[in-house]
């Protein structure tokens, strides 16, 4: 299941996960481009995708999706959805868009991975693939709400795959950099500035997303030498071997 997957690495994701012969759930608030991904994959390579229109920033975001899956298995959730239409200071535009973008990126994206992830904890199996942003690592006088939101990603991805560790369900928060998508394409040209010359592809992203998944809960793309990575990985371990004293180990169900 992917969240966001009308374009940019959504759509990069789907491809991906279509290579494997894997049918997907395909899900984003615009429904035309949608269903011509999902006829695309469906031709091109005879894998079976279900779209449909949700809207993640709603109150019910969460509920919507859970509908739009029915009874389906999901092995994988990729929490694609998430950027920044705003590019504001907090105190320069109603309080309601950002409550939408907290609402899309940290209580939507909360609600799904309890759903699912219970469901992939009984199974003994599955994913749950965060995809986030380097602005979860500081703040910002621009995107303070967005690096808030993406900061509780990040620690609440790594907290999941500690969590989940002992059930076979892989945890990834694969954290991006500069990356070509159509968000970031709209947000520059909005500010008058220069599209990089460096940043990664979808293509870039989707394969990272896929080949680091089972070596959570950070991979930060584009960096050979995932230092920062490897570093919040024995930190989360160092803190919950402390925890154990405080809460008890629990052996696996």
């Amino acid at each position: 299941m992917i969240t966001g997957a009308s374009e940019g690495t959504g759509q990069a994701f789907a491809r991906r996960i279509a290579a494997e012969g894997l049918p997907s759930v395909l899900l984003a608030r615009r429904l035309g481009p949608l269903t011509d991904l999902a006829d695309s994959i469906r031709a091109e390579t005879g894998v079976e995708c279900v779209s449909a229109s949700v809207d993640l920033a709603s109150d019910d975001g969460a509920q919507q999706v859970i509908e739009a899956v029915g009874d389906r298995e999901i092995g994988l959730y990729i929490a694609n959805a998430g950027a920044d239409p705003n590019g504001a200071h907090f105190l320069d535009v109603d309080v309601e868009p950002w409550l939408k973008l907290m609402r899309l990126n940290v209580l939507t994206m909360m609600q799904l991975c309890h759903h699912f992830g219970g469901a992939m904890r009984a199974r003994r199996r599955g994913g749950l693939l965060l995809v986030n942003s380097g602005a979860a690592y500081g703040g910002s006088s621009f995107m303070a709400a967005y690096t808030g939101s993406k900061a509780f990603e990040l620690c609440f991805g790594e907290s999941l795959w500690a969590e989940l560790r002992p059930y076979n369900v892989d945890v990834l928060n694969l954290v991006l950099g500069k990356t070509d998508t159509p968000a970031f394409r709209a947000l520059l040209a909005k500010n008058g500035l220069p599209e990089p010359t460096d940043w990664a592809t979808p293509q870039d992203v989707a394969e990272a997303g896929v080949t680091r998944l089972p070596h959570g809960p950070i991979h930060n793309q584009g960096q050979a030498a995932d230092t920062v990575g490897d570093e919040r990985r024995s930190r989360v371990l160092m803190i919950e071997e402390m925890s154990k004293s405080v809460f008890g180990e629990k052996a696996p169900d």
